[in-house]
């Protein structure tokens, strides 16, 4: 009966090593996928740095001004000045919906007695 308790017990911590064993490669891939994506989230950081610079140079007011100057033939773009916007009295917004009828009465007949058409 001894003998069979300790082969038992030795398969069990067998059974166990090799769990732990996979666990252990398992959970090393993990970091290193995690190691991945941080290093695939820092460089889309950086990079989304330089875009940011970039395009806050592209839009500089006096580029832009010089630009509109060059090609004013062609795009007749002029600057904007206050007086061009309107008030919000000025708007003409839409009309609202008409309600929806959801309990209609019939008018043809009042207290029980037909109504002649006038």
């Amino acid at each position: 009966m001894r003998a069979i308790l300790y082969m038992l017990t030795s398969l069990a911590v067998i059974g166990l090593a090799f769990w732990a064993y996979r666990e252990n490669y398992a959970t090393q891939q993990a970091l290193s996928e995690a190691d991945k994506l941080r290093e695939g989230i820092r460089t889309a950081h950086s990079r989304l740095a330089v875009l940011k610079a970039e395009w806050a140079y592209e839009n500089r007011p006096d580029r832009l001004r010089d630009l509109a100057d060059i090609n004013f033939d062609r795009l007749g773009l002029l600057p904007l000045h206050p007086d061009q916007f309107g008030q919000l009295d000025q708007v003409a917004y839409p009309p609202p919906p008409p309600l929806p009828i959801t309990d209609p009465v019939d008018v043809s007949t009042m207290n029980g007695k037909e109504v002649e058409p006038l």
